[in-house]
């Protein structure tokens, strides 16, 4: 394999043989492709796109340039969920455990935050002494313990995506159909998964902003998953505001903390148990979307699923009272509210202004390798659809000095809308997206409806 000829191939639009694209990402994994070959490859993939059939031969070759996690001897279905990113999206914390209370096995495999959207494992290291650095033997005693372990990808699994992604993010080549799917689903493949559950977000916080965006990639990565034995669906979820009522990383642990005591907001409720019911009918599709849905609920009010949070803290070497006592948690030093100018009703909250906002207060990164302070965020007071009086507290600022504090809060009051007239309620999720159909979803359908049973069974 000679690199620059596979690069003049993808340069003139030629369609690559699987053996090709396989002989190209192992000599990068091996060094016998350079950087800047590697930059160029993904800049004409960028400019010339790939078929299908390349996007899974690229797929495969990534999930299998570094180990592949085997969870074989754990008989319950290995499920897992991944989400395109936003703001206030702490969906993943309550779920994992809810899933696992309910009889899932979830080896979650997550990432960090960069630029306007938060990341998983920056809002767990939250935690006092939590550890997201888990090698495959802890990973593994961590699911036979709890059912659930969210770790880092590490230098073994799919190590050609961690190794292109930095290349794109310094490249302008991270907006790419092919790079997307490939990027999100080696990591996947590699955590030796039966199914899972996609979270497609559209909108002002979404990386994809426009709706029919967000449904190509949903549609490409259920089918590319579907190629290669993977069971996978897609909902297409809105992102023009923030999720539930905190933004931050501590902040967001304390919400998740809530909503598995039963006090979490509607929408994050709403979302966890939908995309927790569709993770649990992947693995048992004997049983009902709907009453999936209804095992999780009673998870939350029986208290099994904060039973499972703690044990998954301590497994994790964190600090397990957290649960009971919200101070443990880094706490910021000024609190300032964000009073509204005017009477009205929220109309819009700009949810890329606040994730920017949260970068500025330092909650935040610009670049991969810049630390962040977890203990700075924003308490949403007032959200999309509700009435405000002139006065009221929009936002309350946490920040590290009252300077950053009045800064931040005039870039919040920026991102809301008030207008005289209540809005018209968005729906939270958009579209649910199998391997044969693209099914609107409605907030009067009915659970029974929606049938997952002809996927593949893991």
């Amino acid at each position: 394999m000679i690199p620059e000829s596979v690069i003049r191939a993808k340069r003139d639009g030629e369609e690559l043989p699987g053996s090709t694209i396989k002989a190209f990402i192992d000599g990068f994994v091996e060094g016998d492709v350079a950087d800047y070959q590697m930059s160029a490859f993904l800049m004409a993939v960028v400019l010339r796109g790939m078929t299908s059939s390349e996007t899974v031969e690229l797929t495969r070759a990534m999930a299998e340039s570094g180990e592949t996690m085997d969870f074989g001897d754990l008989s319950a279905p290995k499920v897992d969920k991944h989400s395109t990113g936003g703001v206030g999206d702490m969906i993943s914390l309550p779920l994992v455990p809810l899933v696992a209370a309910c009889g899932g096995v979830v080896p979650m495999i997550a990432g960090r935050g960069l630029g306007h959207t938060g990341g998983t494992l920056d809002k767990l290291e939250s935690i006092p002494g939590f550890r997201t650095d888990l090698d495959r033997s802890s990973f593994k005693k961590a699911l036979q313990h709890t059912g659930g372990a969210i770790g880092g990808q590490t230098n073994t699994i799919a190590p050609a995506d961690r190794r292109m992604y930095a290349l794109r993010d310094v490249t302008a080549t991270v907006e790419s159909l092919p790079l997307l799917v490939s990027s999100i689903l080696s990591k996947k493949l590699a955590a030796g998964l039966d199914a899972l559950v996609l979270d497609v977000k559209c909108g002002s916080g979404a990386f994809l902003e426009a709706e029919d965006d967000a449904l190509r990639l949903a549609r490409a990565l259920v089918t590319t998953a579907d190629a290669l034995g993977l069971s996978a669906v897609a909902f297409v979820t809105d992102m023009d505001a923030p999720l539930g009522r905190a933004v931050g990383n501590a902040v967001e642990v304390a919400s998740a903390i809530d909503c598995l005591q039963g006090k979490g907001p509607e929408d994050v409720m709403e979302l966890v148990f939908t995309l927790g019911a569709a993770m649990l009918c992947l693995g048992d599709p004997k049983r009902s979307l709907n009453e999936h849905r209804e095992r999780l609920e009673r998870a939350v009010k029986d208290g099994s699923g904060v039973e499972r949070f703690t044990a998954m803290v301590r497994e994790q070497g964190g600090d397990p009272r957290v649960v009971r006592d919200r101070d443990l948690l880094p706490q910021a030093p000024h609190r300032q509210d964000v009073r509204s100018p005017q009477d009205g009703w929220v109309s819009a909250i700009n949810a890329r202004a606040v994730g920017r906002a949260l970068v500025g207060l330092g909650g935040g990164r610009r670049k991969a390798e810049d630390s962040i302070d977890p203990s700075v965020g924003f308490l949403v007071q007032k959200r999309v659809g509700e009435k405000v009086t002139r006065g009221d507290t929009l936002v309350t600022v946490l920040a590290r000095s009252q300077e950053e504090a009045s800064r931040m809060g005039d870039e919040v009051t920026r991102a809301y809308t008030i207008d005289a007239a209540s809005p018209t309620p968005r729906p939270l999720v958009r579209h649910l997206v199998t391997r044969d159909h693209v099914t609107p979803w409605q907030g009067s359908r009915t659970w029974s409806d929606l049938d997952l049973s002809g996927l593949r069974n893991p």
